[in-house]
């Protein structure tokens, strides 16, 4: 095979199906004997929502959650502050999406393996990787029940405790972002709204948390607790600790569906690529769940990963290309973890800064500005949304083609819009299949030697 996921977590779900539709032949394993069953990742951001938008599943996910509610913070059983959970963004032309959605992470997983299966992709549960060897030619995996499977490259998308990053020797740089324990839990209980995410503060620091998760019945418990806890992850522990900071009663607290605890932590993988060899996600690296960016940044993982591998396998580009990934992802990510630290410090608003829309790749080898003096968008930036001659770019974008805006292409397989956008300033855009600007000039001057080296023409 040409490619061995492992892990069918989001980060790779979304790699599976960036894959299928290209064309590669690509096997997902994943140790546990089915999906993820908890809501831990259940903020996605706007950039997500646009990827998801391209992956043909922005209308299943918005039809499974909703907008965030408003924080009611609690005091002795009274009412006694309300406030936004996000800065506001207004959407303009450019930004369709501007609030994060909310989905239980479950339920993302399972619209993404259904699209999976609808590629004809397809996930092995029950196999768990216990090491790896890797050559010239391909990695040979090892699974725990004795069998091996040989494929043309390997991403690590395990998670946080990868042993697909262990195994080729890869470690991670980090701190601990807060000494105190965690946890987390699905419930269902009686006596609160649902239209407002409960929080119990205390005078100590502790807090619990309800948010009631949109597109279900369930709430989501987040805890802080005392130093030197030991969380209690059953449904007895979970209805004393409800009891304990909260008016309501142990009773009132009417089923668990999953549990979970953690110590926030902030680490980044020392490299992303050894070899035929990729990290992505939580493998790659691991932030406080404060900020929302862990989910996300794995997805643009994945995003920016699959069409590079897909454009080697299937579309005649310099294995070169791949190295571009540990180059723009790293960086990028490093600067999530950060955020998210921020966020769980008390030192960044969730708004702006962590909506993902911002982020981009000016400075990446792939990025190639030709234009002395660019005005509006530039090679690197997000592509943003408009409409030309009545087409709007985020449904011609849709697909795992590149995009020209601002001429006519001189080959098949690159879509064209003659005229670019007023709102990207003057000049030609050439737009990656990820949807950022690859390319940029006055003229199509130059644009050839662009398209060979990252498989862009390689259709004509």
């Amino acid at each position: 095979m040409d490619v061995l996921i492992v892990g069918a977590g989001p980060t790779g779900l979304t790699l599976g199906i960036d894959l299928a539709r290209r064309g590669v032949d690509a096997l997902v394993v994943e140790r546990a004997e089915g999906l993820f069953p908890g809501s831990r990742g259940k903020g996605l951001q706007p950039r997500t929502l646009e990827v998801f938008d391209d992956l043909g599943v922005l209308d299943a996910i918005r039809a499974a959650g909703g907008p965030y509610p408003t924080r009611m913070i609690w005091k002795d059983g009274e009412r006694v502050g309300e406030l936004p959970m996000f800065e506001r963004i207004e959407t303009d032309a450019g930004t369709p999406y501007a609030e994060p959605w909310m989905v239980a992470q479950w339920r993302t997983q399972e619209i993404l393996y259904g699209r999976l299966l609808e590629w004809g992709g397809r996930v092995d549960f029950g196999r768990e990787v216990t090491g790896l060897e890797q050559d010239a030619e391909g990695v040979t995996v090892r699974f725990a029940d004795g069998r091996t499977a040989r494929a043309g490259y390997v991403v690590a998308a395990d998670g946080g405790r990868s042993v697909v990053r262990r195994a080729v020797g890869v470690g991670m740089t980090g701190e601990t972002v807060d000494p105190a324990p965690f946890l987390v839990a699905d419930v269902r209980l009686t006596g609160l709204g649902r239209d407002q995410w409960h929080t119990f503060p205390k005078d100590d620091g502790t807090a619990l948390g309800l948010c009631p998760l949109a597109g279900t019945d369930d709430f989501q418990l987040q805890a802080r607790l005392p130093e030197g806890t030991e969380p209690d992850l059953t449904l007895d522990g979970i209805c004393k600790l409800v009891a304990a900071y909260t008016h309501l009663s142990a009773e009132d607290v009417t089923g668990l569906r999953w549990s979970s605890d953690f110590r926030p932590r902030a680490a980044l993988a020392d490299r992303f690529r050894m070899g035929r060899v990729f990290l992505a996600g939580d493998a790659a690296h691991v932030h406080s769940p404060a900020g929302g960016q862990g989910l996300n940044t794995s997805v643009q993982d994945a995003y920016n990963l699959g069409w590079k591998l897909g454009a080697v396998l299937r579309g005649g580009a310099p294995e070169a290309l791949l190295d571009t990934y540990e180059e723009e992802r790293r960086a990028n990510a490093a600067a999530m973890v950060t955020l998210s630290t921020g966020v769980h410090r008390g030192e960044v608003r969730r708004g702006k800064a962590t909506v993902q829309l911002g982020l981009g790749y000016r400075e990446s080898s792939l990025s190639v500005e030709t234009r002395t003096d660019p005005t509006g968008v530039r090679a690197g930036d997000r592509a943003p949304d408009s409409t030309v001659s009545g087409a709007r770019l985020f449904d011609v974008f849709r697909g795992p083609h590149w995009t020209l805006l601002g001429a006519r292409s001189p080959v098949t397989g690159v879509r064209t819009l003659p005229t670019a956008p007023e709102s990207y300033g003057p000049g030609v855009f050439l737009i990656r299949p990820d949807g950022y600007v690859g390319w940029a000039g006055r003229t199509t001057e130059g644009l050839d030697a662009y398209g060979a080296r990252t498989g862009a023409f390689a259709a004509g």
